[in-house]
């Protein structure tokens, strides 16, 4: 089973496999893409709400891994469906592939190339330049804002 991303539908990804979705996505679709969700939906594609553990796993993943703040709540909750379906993730986004990545889930990409390693982000204060493994709103020692950095 395929679980898609609404990149899926704005690149009109096509798969022999049976295929689902969450119900955000359709609100991220617009014009021909909020068509094509309409069809796959008309024609049997699995419209999934994971649980709130399962998101709440999931969640935890992106903060250890450095990607929460750049997940909206649709994607993490795609994350969640696929791993509760034990489904291939199908999207774009890089921070949802290493958080799948993290989470053992499989990824297949569409229009860009996918990631190439799972990465546990660090975190730079942007004032006295400490660097901390967890996010944070403000850097504990400065005050300053927190960036997030390449751990290579």
């Amino acid at each position: 089973m395929h679980v898609l991303d609404s990149s899926a539908f704005i690149h009109d990804f096509h798969t022999t496999e049976r295929t689902a979705t969450i119900p955000m996505v359709r609100e991220e679709l617009t014009d021909e893409s909020a068509y094509r969700y309409d069809a796959m939906e008309g024609s049997g594609m699995y419209v999934h709400i994971p649980d709130d553990d399962t998101f709440e796993t999931v969640r935890r993943a992106a903060k250890e891994s450095g990607d929460l703040a750049e997940l909206s709540e649709t994607d993490v909750r795609l994350v969640a469906a696929a791993f509760e379906l034990d489904a291939v993730l199908v999207t774009d986004d890089y921070a949802m592939q290493n958080v799948a990545e993290k989470l053992n889930v499989d990824v297949e990409v569409i229009a860009r190339e996918g990631i190439e390693e799972q990465r546990d982000w660090r975190f730079q204060c942007q004032g006295c330049g400490r660097e901390f493994d967890e996010e944070k709103e403000r850097c504990p020692i400065c005050g300053s804002e927190l960036a997030r950095k390449n751990p290579s």
